[in-house]
């Protein structure tokens, strides 16, 4: 289970409902941070019970934010192995160097992680529709996990976007707009389009 409180504004330090759908701080318009009862999560997320669980990023479910396991959208995300840089490490002088090869996540990022996440809780409150601004990877993450979620996903990219991107999120059944600018104005885009298509809007730091 989730030991979710609320959220709370990193800037103003409002707190609000952790059980709505929401983007910034009603308050001050700054991103809102999710906040645990550690005390209680650590009477069971403990050393000897992750050793029983399935290497996933679920595996730390009372520190996530989804509460009902009937809502958690997972293509196998997190788990990802930690390798040892023999040459690297022994060119700066380290003995334990490893990098965590996050490539070896469902869609090829670390971006897995953060999406199916969004995804998750935004399935979980009801939103009908997700919408994001990308030119990479966060954009191929959310059309898997919203295709996992039967949610129509709006992927907004710049024009000259890699090809590979972009093929990514048609292959997931994505709505893609492709943008005569930067990735700032898809991003413009969405903010303006998002209340009157009823997207709820996944960019970062917009989904607490």
């Amino acid at each position: 289970m989730s030991f979710l409180i609320d959220l709370e504004c990193g800037a103003c330090g409002e707190h609000h409902a952790a059980d709505e759908l929401q983007n910034l701080c009603p308050a001050c318009g700054k991103p809102l941070l999710a906040r645990y009862d550690l005390t209680s999560a650590g009477q069971t997320l403990t050393k000897e019970a992750l050793e029983l669980r399935e290497p996933t990023l679920w595996r730390y479910r009372e520190v996530l934010p989804v509460r009902e396991d009937d809502y958690i959208v997972s293509l196998g995300e997190g788990g990802t192995p930690l390798v040892h840089t023999d040459r690297l490490g022994e060119t700066l002088g380290m003995d334990a160097l490893y990098i965590k090869d996050e490539s070896l996540n469902p869609t090829g990022s670390f971006k897995a992680r953060g999406l199916c996440m969004a995804v998750s809780r935004a399935a979980e409150l009801g939103a009908t529709a997700l919408a994001i601004p990308s030119a990479g990877n966060a954009a191929g993450a959310m059309a898997a996990y919203a295709a996992k979620a039967g949610l129509p996903a709006y992927v907004f990219m710049p024009r000259d976007t890699p090809a590979a991107f972009i093929i990514e999120c048609y292959a997931h059944g994505a709505h893609v707009e492709l943008i005569d600018g930067l990735i700032t104005d898809c991003g413009q885009i969405v903010a303006e389009r998002k209340d009157q298509e009823g997207w709820f809007d996944v960019s970062t730091l917009k989904e607490p």
